[in-house]
């Protein structure tokens, strides 16, 4: 795919409409987590950490199988004006929840839940400087968490396999004034007059697609092309995590 320089929206740097921006993963941030990174791409960067517990809800109790749950916040400095935490204003928010239920979902998508037996694994995403983006990296960054937490259950040998099914990850894209752009920032997601965020399977699998009309509607073939750029874009962020997780393949 040759690289295409935005110059009517003022993309920040030299990125082209079809690149993300800088990713790194710094893993086992948090000493305590049975796995934990920091992520950061461009200027969001969130912390995620995996907890296991000896439990799982009550749906599938004497079941035998575990569950991946996940649990998604913003600092309240995070943003450029201070938000007041929602535990302060009552609960979480509508958004709030809509992102935890879609981060869960698609960190389930990544387990053998028969093989991690019953026991829960929760990922905690907690955003501490939000730029666009912040859901997208909350999945790709709680993967690599979930993954580290799952490794280190097989090395204590309380499970016979790591119970991985397929590397998860995530990204999101949008079309601005007719022109197509991967990887969002505050300032283009804000003024998008179509959004999407995309989460892939290692193999190639397709886990959900979030795409909404903001401003103008959109056909087949818009989406077509972003789910072209973001695909391209998903084998370049598997690659970083296999690097992170010192993964050879």
């Amino acid at each position: 795919m040759g690289q295409m320089k935005l110059e009517r929206n003022g993309r920040s740097g030299e990125r082209s409409l079809n690149s993300i921006r800088d990713l790194k993963i710094d893993i086992d941030y948090l000493p305590n987590a049975e796995g934990s990174c920091m992520i950061s791409l461009g200027g969001t960067v969130v912390i995620c950490a995996a907890s296991l517990e000896a439990r799982v809800p009550p749906f599938i109790k004497n079941t035998g199988s575990g569950w991946v749950t996940a649990e998604y916040g913003m600092l309240p400095r995070s943003t450029n004006t201070r938000m007041q935490r929602e535990s302060v204003r009552g609960g979480q928010n509508g958004r709030t929840q809509e992102i935890q239920r879609l981060i869960s979902r698609s960190l389930r998508a990544a387990v053998n839940l028969l093989q991690l037996g019953e026991r829960q694994i929760t990922v905690d995403c907690d955003v501490i400087k939000a730029d666009g983006g912040t859901r997208t990296a909350s999945i790709t960054g709680g993967y690599i968490a979930l993954h580290l937490a799952l490794r280190r259950l097989h090395e204590r040998h309380i499970v016979r396999n790591i119970p991985v099914t397929r590397h998860v990850c995530a990204i999101s894209c949008g079309i601005i004034n007719g022109e197509y752009l991967l990887d969002l920032d505050y300032n283009e997601d804000s003024s998008a007059d179509v959004d999407a965020n995309f989460v892939f399977g290692s193999d190639d699998s397709l886990i959900e697609i979030q795409c909404g009309a903001e401003k103008k509607t959109f056909n087949g073939d818009g989406l077509a092309r972003m789910l072209d750029f973001a695909s391209a874009a998903s084998k370049t962020i598997f690659k970083k995590q296999l690097e992170a997780l010192q993964i050879t393949t």
